[in-house]
């Protein structure tokens, strides 16, 4: 009996600490379980916008999602820095030539609206562009040459008693007043092609100069045509005296030395304008870069830069770097680029990345208050024009009846009218190579980055800000603006 007693224990001291064993698995901790990975974001602090010179993006809103961060690579930086800043920006834009307003008046009502409100309003689907240059007459893009006070071969008018704007009440007037409607706050520049004939020394539309016995008859015509713009609810809000004062070819055309501008200006122009208290801004030049001499002149004469506010430019010759050039030599002076055209045997590409690295990026780099392409609008067969007029000059929109194509100068400018408000201010950014940036702080606090890429292959970079980074690609010859 105390045999078998003997053997049980140790088979119960066995069951026990099995049992014992499989308590304390039970009771053990689990395997501690990793944690999830890193959600990547869904949402961007920076919206893109795209141009490409393939037209495969046209304005098109980039899907990135791109963050300001630390992480590092080997890319080079375009870096901005909103504590540094430069000139306040007016705008950016087009010409409305006569020619323009005509075929867009042609268009029905409806298609007339939703385009105006396209190009003017400040919607989701509307480029906000938010300055204009109109001729004070006929442009070279007119259906006609006219003036506002054109008589009898022979005849005078001293006291500008048939001065009447009749010629622009059917498209350029209406077509104005419709845009004034969707964007009150719009500045438009005016000039002059050329005064009536009868007051210049060839009796012509094309070339010769204003006969100085008529400066400040033509000085009072100026002081009429704001007027008369006023009351119909169009407010000019600066002019320059002439267009391309040094291309007499030109149908209609002038030929304006600096010293007559500068005469002409503190003698006739800006004395007439203060005693019909006009305010409107008076700006030299409107020519080529290639002759800063020119603007240069005018304001090394003091009583003419008392009453002058800036310098225009085109560049169709010399460097946009010369209006850096009048800025340092007159700092208190401001700097205008107020024309530049596409032409119908340009290409998409090209035009798109000179353009933009030049008109638009180079002009504010360069102390632009605005930036501004050539014709708003022409026809499959770039008229109108005048005889003699220029017919290669492609708008920024070719109208045909009520269908609208949108051509390169459309993109140029609205990569920037779009995003950049007038009042905005023109910040530091630096450039990287060939990729060339203008960067820009709106009154909302919004930083607004224009970029082009003028290399020949995709380039890959950083867009650095308060030591912080995303890194994004641009193809070549394409153009982005980016939004934080």
């Amino acid at each position: 009996m105390k045999v078998k007693m003997m053997r049980c224990i140790p088979l119960l001291l066995v069951l026990a600490m099995l049992n014992a064993a499989c308590s304390k698995s039970g009771s053990a901790q689990p395997t501690p379980t990793p944690p999830p990975p890193t959600p990547t974001p869904t949402s961007s602090e920076v919206t893109a916008w795209l141009t490409t010179g393939d037209k495969a993006s046209l304005l098109s809103k980039q899907s990135d999602v791109l963050n300001f961060g630390t992480t590092s690579n080997s890319f080079g930086n375009l870096s901005v820095d909103s504590t540094i800043g430069y000139q306040t920006v007016d705008g950016f834009g087009y010409t409305l030539t006569e020619g323009s307003a005509y075929l867009i008046n042609k268009m029905s009502a409806a298609d007339r609206t939703n385009l105006l409100t396209e190009l003017f309003g400040n919607g989701t689907n509307s480029i906000g562009v938010n300055y204009l240059r109109v001729g004070i007459g006929a442009t070279d893009l007119s259906t006609s040459v006219y003036s506002y006070n054109d008589l009898p071969a022979g005849s005078t008018d001293v006291t500008l008693t048939n001065f009447s704007l009749a010629k622009d009440m059917t498209d350029v007037i209406p077509v104005l007043q419709q845009i004034v409607a969707i964007n009150p706050s719009i500045k438009i520049l005016a000039t002059p092609w050329s005064p009536p004939v009868w007051m210049k020394d060839n009796g012509s539309s094309i070339g010769g100069s204003l006969i100085p016995a008529y400066y400040s008859v033509y000085a009072n015509y100026f002081v009429k045509y704001i007027q008369g713009m006023k009351a119909l609810g169009i407010t000019i809000d600066a002019i320059t005296p002439q267009n391309e004062p040094l291309h007499p070819g030109n149908n209609p055309s002038m030929y304006m030395t600096a010293a007559q501008q500068a005469a002409f200006i503190k003698n006739n122009l800006a004395p007439a304008f203060a005693a019909a208290a006009i305010t409107t801004r008076i700006i030299v030049y409107d020519h080529n870069c290639d002759r800063t001499d020119y603007p240069l002149d005018v304001l090394s004469d003091p009583a003419a830069r008392a009453v002058v506010d800036g310098s225009a430019f085109h560049l169709y010759a010399g460097d946009i770097s010369a209006l850096t050039t009048v800025h340092n030599a007159y700092p208190t002076k401001n700097v205008y680029f107020t024309e530049q055209y596409t032409a119908s045997s340009g290409s998409f590409p090209g035009d798109l990345r000179w353009h933009l690295r030049n008109v638009v990026i180079g002009s504010m780099r360069n102390w632009s208050r605005v930036a501004l392409e050539w014709n708003l609008a022409n026809d499959p067969a770039m008229a109108p024009f005048t005889p003699g007029g220029c017919t290669v000059c492609l708008g920024a929109l070719t109208i045909n009846g009520s269908s609208v194509t949108r051509n390169v100068a459309y993109y140029i400018i609205a990569h920037a009218s779009k995003f950049i408000p007038a009042g905005s201010t023109r910040i530091y950014s630096s450039n990287y190579g060939n990729i060339h940036s203008a960067a820009f702080l709106r009154a909302d606090g919004k930083k607004v980055l224009l970029v082009v890429n003028d290399e020949g292959s995709t380039q890959q970079f950083n867009i650095k800000f308060k030591d912080k980074w995303f890194a994004t690609s641009l193809a070549a010859g394409a153009v982005a603006t980016y939004v934080w």
